[in-house]
């Protein structure tokens, strides 16, 4: 969203962004790029007395400043953001689903009231063929008011970057191959217990692999848990949070996404973009981005004979991997830039005449 914002605003776009809480890394960039951003601060719920305020406070906000489009880019803002402007009576309404599997917060009645919110907006954007599949077989949308549009990545801050293994990941050595893996440990879909299974196999036949986690969330215990009791603690980096991602990257082998279901993630555009090969689960939108065998290699979920396989092949014909690789950035490159989602987005407010 910020990216998109900062992106429209320098094409003379009006942007304004409003969120449920003005704070966090993002704003400062936003703000000095010269963008208004405005809070509807959501405490607990949005389902409560001052919920509703919020989005009575929304309405009347869309409407004293006469906006032509909301454009909802998440869940919370999907269900702030499109009952005020159908109150504010804006001429086009965007949400946005922009994950496959339902999270925690979808009950019977939640998914309900997520369908009224998708009917009453002009237009739901999705970031995959799977997720409309998802939309169109769960809440009977029809096909034209779904419109895809693919997540984005910036080519030019993963391209080109220098490996700096001494400051970065000190104590891997120069021989070592090191396999990034970019996701967040809040739920076990993504598949790291597969992969920490897998691994045995992998560093049993080539044991100075090292496996590089980057991210965080509350399953990181769990994970470094089975990796203490496969005997693996010298093959697993956990490296938390990080903002230097694409120096990461570059200082990196291979990435592998072991997912058990994906929208489009980008940690596996990310690692294509950064001109590493990669392996990921054949599920949701990874069958978008990888022709198996041509710019990477795609395995079934929750197989990690299978994940080991792949991983050693990439690992052990590097000439394989380096074709891989190329095909992959280039496909990047093509289809997964935001000046391409830009224009897509600009399409998507230009075929509403009222916008």
């Amino acid at each position: 969203m910020a990216q998109a914002a900062l992106r429209l605003h320098a094409k003379r776009h009006d942007v304004t962004v409003g969120c449920l809480r003005a704070e966090g890394p993002l704003l400062e960039v936003l703000q000095q790029a010269g963008i208004s951003v405005v809070e509807f601060r959501k405490e607990k719920t949005l389902l409560s007395l001052n919920g509703v305020r919020q989005l009575l406070r929304l309405a009347v906000f869309l409407r004293r400043k006469n906006f032509h489009a909301l454009h909802a880019h998440d869940l919370w803002a999907n269900l702030l953001g499109v009952p005020a402007a159908r109150l504010a009576r804006t001429p086009v309404i965007i949400s946005s689903r922009r994950y496959l599997a339902d999270l925690e917060w979808h009950t019977p009645w939640r998914n309900r009231l997520m369908g009224l919110i998708y009917r009453r907006s002009t237009q739901v954007v999705v970031n995959s063929v799977a997720v409309r599949e998802t939309l169109l077989g769960s809440y009977g949308l029809p096909l034209k008011k779904v419109r895809i549009v693919y997540n984005a990545v910036d080519i030019d801050r993963f391209m080109g970057v220098q490996p700096d293994r001494d400051r970065l990941l000190p104590g891997v050595g120069i021989g070592a191959k090191v396999i990034a893996v970019v996701a967040n440990m809040y739920s076990p879909v993504k598949g790291h217990a597969h992969l920490i299974a897998a691994a045995s196999s992998v560093c049993s036949a080539l044991p100075e692999t090292i496996f590089l986690l980057i991210g965080d969330g509350r399953e990181r215990s769990k994970l470094e848990q089975l990796v203490r009791e496969a005997g693996l603690e010298n093959n697993f980096l956990f490296a938390g949070h990080r903002k230097d991602v694409p120096e990461l990257l570059a200082c990196c082998n291979l990435a592998v996404l072991p997912s058990e279901a994906e929208a489009m993630p980008n940690a596996l555009l990310e690692a294509m973009a950064s001109g590493l090969p990669v392996v990921a689960t054949r599920v949701g939108g990874n069958l978008e981005v990888i022709e198996d065998g041509a710019n990477g290699l795609l395995v079934p979920p929750r197989d990690p004979e299978t994940l080991a396989a792949a991983i050693q092949r990439m690992l052990q014909d590097s000439p394989f991997a380096a074709r891989l690789a190329r095909a992959g950035q280039e496909q990047v490159r093509n289809r997964f830039s935001f000046d391409h989602l830009i224009a897509e987005f600009e399409r998507l407010y230009q075929d509403h005449p009222d916008c």
